[in-house]
């Protein structure tokens, strides 16, 4: 298979850098390619801005929707962009590791989503608005995986922690982001403490993120409701049969029914 590693972190000795190390040799070595997009490395450009179209449609006032779908349509986006496109449109799976900043993903990462997200691509598929979004779309078929380094420990972001569920926490990249293209998007793996993780605690690490990679095209991925299924059927509200007196982003997810 074609795997896609997505990584932001800039110091090499960090967690996140060695999870990348792991996932890159574990996964040559089981015959899988893997291709990397280490974002700090490539200088990535971060701020999704004009310069992203530099053909125009409309030159009086900036429509980011319009735009995309014009540069997209047209051939006319930046190359940077399309080199980073035709990496996820060859991936079977894709693997976005980072470090939890203030709950969430680094700007550069979110930049990157930001600008190769594109309209016609990631979201108003086949131009037709939102007719095809959550479960549908271009990048239906492909894997998903967050692999996350949290400098907490794992009992604040219990379901009743402090800083709240990692799960909804990451909500709006795993279900918002992802699942929102087509994909099928994995059960988060996190590490707890990663900036006061002990060496003898490391192999465990290891070992535990080389067995979800081994389970990355067998593992069930998060039931989120598809919006085509009958779950909405209005395309906008979860059917009244489904989760009912319940609201909140757990509505969203199959996992007791």
């Amino acid at each position: 298979m074609n795997i896609l590693l997505v990584h932001a972190q800039p110091e090499s000795t960090s967690l996140t850098r060695h999870l990348v190390n792991v996932a890159r040799n574990f996964l040559e070595a089981n015959g899988h390619s893997v291709v990397e997009s280490d974002l700090y490395a490539m200088g990535w450009k971060a701020v999704f801005d004009g310069e992203d179209f530099p053909d125009r449609s409309d030159p009086e006032r900036l429509s980011f929707i319009a735009e995309s779908a014009h540069a997209f349509a047209s051939g006319s986006q930046t190359s940077d962009v399309v080199q980073e496109q035709n990496k996820v449109l060859a991936a079977d799976a894709v693997i976005f590791v980072f470090p939890l900043w203030w709950f969430s993903m680094p700007a550069i990462m979110k930049g990157w989503i930001e600008r190769v997200w594109a309209y016609g691509l990631a979201y108003g598929y086949q131009d037709k608005g939102n007719a095809h979004r959550y479960g549908e779309g271009s990048f239906l078929g492909k894997r998903a995986l967050l692999a996350v380094s949290v400098g907490g420990p794992e009992k604040d972001y219990a379901p009743r922690g402090i800083n709240g569920c990692l799960e909804q926490l990451l909500f709006p990249i795993t279900h918002g982001t992802l699942f929102y293209t087509g994909m099928e998007v994995l059960p988060t793996f996190a590490v707890y403490g990663s900036g006061r993780l002990d060496a003898d605690v490391m192999p465990q690490v290891e070992a535990a993120w080389r067995n979800r990679l081994e389970g990355l095209f067998d593992d069930a991925p998060i039931p989120f409701r598809c919006q085509n299924d009958g779950s909405y059927p209005d395309r906008h509200i979860l059917a009244d049969h489904l989760a009912p007196g319940v609201t909140g982003l757990a509505v969203h997810t199959a996992k007791n029914e």
